[in-house]
């Protein structure tokens, strides 16, 4: 999957109940599910399908890291490096909340807070 800087390349859901969360989905958009396991023994990731294409991705909010976390979205803006602009947060009065870290197969990616607190990932590509 081959993303232009900037753009937006990728949603997910983070959710507490993913039975919940793909029933509702389904019901509403007609979104198709499939699912398939995440690396390292992390749980199951669910991709979302619109006309058989992946529109988005879906997964458990489970462990301790999660806790006091209400169930998102979270949007993916693809860069060319993800290194690079993450670097360049903290001088702009952001916060990395994530700092880069790598997604075998899918890419490297981070989670940033622009100024505002408002939260988003940079990703870089690999499929």
């Amino acid at each position: 999957m081959t993303m232009q800087q900037g753009t937006f390349g990728w949603n997910e859901l983070m959710t507490t109940d993913v039975a919940k969360s793909k029933a509702f989905f389904t019901k509403l958009i007609g979104w198709t599910t499939s699912d398939m396991p995440m690396p390292g023994g992390q749980g199951t990731y669910t991709l979302m399908h619109s006309a058989g294409k992946p529109v988005a991705g879906m997964m458990a909010m489970a462990g301790e890291q999660w806790k006091g976390v209400p169930a998102h979205w979270m949007a993916y803006i693809a860069v060319d490096d993800v290194d690079a602009p993450a670097g360049k947060v903290p001088e702009l009065v952001g916060k990395v909340c994530l700092p880069p870290t790598d997604i075998p197969g899918v890419g490297r990616f981070c989670v940033i807070s622009d100024p505002s607190g408002a939260t988003v990932s940079l990703m870089t590509f690999k499929m």
